[in-house]
This record gives C-alpha cells, sequence and structure tokens, in this order.
C-alpha cells in the first residue's frame, strides 16, 4: 500500500517536469521530419506520463477553482463552450448525409451512371459504392464529435431510478461521482486502446502498447508511413483510418466533458440551487416554441 502510495506522489511530482520539458523541447517530439520525434510522439501520447499529467492538470485546476470560483467557471464555459461548437459545426455532416444518400440513388437509379465525378480540370471521381460506403464517416462524426455536445445539450437518454425525487446536494454528489468513476476511467481506457488501434493503421512496423521508449527508437530507423486505405469492396470507401482517429477525438473530448461536469457539479453544490444550469449555452426553438423544446 505504501509503495503504492510513493508511485502515485512520485509519478504526480514528475508531472510538472515532464510537461515542462515537452513544452521547452518540442522538436523532440513534434519535428516529424525526424522518424524519432514520430515514434515519442506514439509512445507518450498513451504513457504513464501523459495520463499523470493530464490528472496533474485537472488536480491543479480543481485546487484553484475551490478558492477562486470565478476561474473555475471560466474553465467549465470554455470546455462546454469547445463542445457546443465542435458539435454544432458536425452535426451538419447529417444533412450532407441525407443530401449525398439523395445523390446516389438518382445516379444510380436514374441516369444509370457507375461513378460520381466532382470539380473541374482534374475532377475527383469515385464508383458508387465509394461514396456509398463513405456515409458510415458521416455517421462516424456525428457519434464521436457530436457525443458531448449532446451531453451539455442536456439530450442523452437517462436511466433514472432515484436520481429525479433527491434533494439538490445530492444530485450534484451523484453527478460528481459519475465523472469521476464512470466518465474519466471509460475514455481513459478508450484512449489507451484507441490510440495505438490508430497508430497501427498509419505507420510502419506496427507500434504496440507494451513497447517501451527504448524499443520504439530503434523501430524509428525502418519507420514509414503505411495509412490504411484498403476498403471493404474493390471500388469501395478506403479511408477508414479516418474512424481511428474519430476514436482518439472521441476519448480526449469525453475525458475533458467529464472535468467539465465534474467541475460544474461542484460548483452547483457548493453555491447551491441558485447556481444551476449557470452560464449553460443550450440552444432552443425561440420564443413561441416552448412547448416543442426537447423534442430536436
Amino acid at each position: 500500500m505504501l509503495d503504492a502510495v510513493l508511485w502515485l506522489i512520485q509519478n504526480i511530482a514528475m508531472a510538472f517536469y515532464n510537461l515542462g520539458y515537452a513544452l521547452t523541447h518540442p522538436g523532440l517530439w513534434l519535428d516529424w521530419s525526424n522518424k524519432e520525434a514520430i515514434m515519442r510522439f506514439v509512445y507518450y501520447g498513451g504513457s504513464v506520463e501523459f495520463f499523470f499529467v493530464a490528472l496533474t492538470a485537472f488536480l491543479v485546476i480543481t485546487g484553484i477553482g475551490m478558492w477562486k470560483h470565478s476561474f473555475l467557471w471560466g474553465c467549465v464555459r470554455g470546455l462546454e463552450g469547445f463542445a457546443n461548437t465542435v458539435g454544432r459545426f458536425f452535426a451538419w455532416a447529417g444533412l450532407i448525409m441525407v443530401i449525398q444518400q439523395i445523390i446516389i440513388v438518382f445516379i444510380q437509379r436514374i441516369f444509370a451512371r457507375p461513378d460520381i465525378v466532382l470539380g473541374f480540370g482534374i475532377p475527383l471521381q469515385f464508383d458508387i459504392s465509394w461514396w456509398a460506403e463513405e456515409l458510415k464517416l458521416y455517421n462516424a462524426m456525428i457519434v464521436a464529435l457530436c457525443c458531448t455536445y449532446t451531453f451539455v445539450q442536456g439530450n442523452h437518454v437517462r436511466v433514472d431510478l432515484f436520481y429525479a425525487p433527491v434533494r439538490h446536494g445530492t444530485k450534484k454528489v451523484i453527478d460528481m461521482f459519475g465523472s469521476l468513476v464512470f466518465m474519466m476511467p471509460m475514455a481513459v481506457l478508450t484512449w489507451m486502446y484507441g490510440w495505438y488501434f490508430m497508430w497501427r493503421h498509419l505507420i510502419t512496423p506496427k507500434p504496440s502498447a507494451s513497447d517501451t521508449l527504448d524499443r520504439l527508437i530503434l523501430k524509428a530507423r525502418a519507420v514509414r508511413w503505411n495509412v490504411e486505405t484498403i476498403g471493404f469492396s474493390p471500388n469501395g470507401f478506403n479511408g477508414y483510418f479516418l474512424f481511428k482517429v474519430l476514436l482518439v477525438a472521441f476519448a480526449g473530448m469525453i475525458f475533458l466533458q467529464a472535468c467539465a461536469f465534474f467541475w460544474r457539479s461542484w460548483l452547483e453544490w457548493k453555491e447551491g440551487p441558485e447556481s444551476l444550469n449557470k452560464h449553460l449555452d443550450r440552444d432552443t426553438l425561440g420564443a413561441g416554441e416552448e412547448a416543442y423544446e426537447g423534442t430536436h
């Protein structure tokens, strides 16, 4: 037990050094013309060191925010604003998906064309099956990048067994518990698996979660870009590596939203019921449309 506590304290203390060193030596991990920098980026993106940098940043911001509420409200507004902005932008992928499906039906059934050509000069030309399979990407964008937006808007489906009838303070304690015990661990696990899953489809030799930094540096001698471009059908969509990128983006946004949700819940618990939904930017259908709120 004592060893575990010492290990935890040591890693939290080293997080300040690791963050400072990374910020003052960006070329070691951002200069991708150097193959070793790529491998350092791969290693540290899914490393214990990076986890403790994120954890320590959360603890520091929480500590400052408990002393200065206005600072913590600013962090909440910033993270919720980020989730809303990204979600509202990528929600338009749903409209693009519908329009593209209509075009596919017209081109294939009415004009009997095997492909769709866009542009002039050197046009973008792909088989109908490519465009049809690409619809999955729009759907993935909506699921991965609009999830936190939906959470901020309060539109996720709830299975409410005892939450609704309890008092305000109890609700906020449940919310804080949920963000720490469910949201954050889920996001971390998804990130850890998704990070190496993504990079195994971007470079070769394929990195592994069990590889040490020294081993990855040795692999850097033979590393080269090998972006996955294999489709499920001969002329089908061949950008499936983008789904791996979306998985990592999803995990990162969930972790940030878990932080924001914990901070909001703590502030609403500390400041009382009058602070409920303070600074919360939720969509509305406008004046006179209250009866339809929550149905869109």
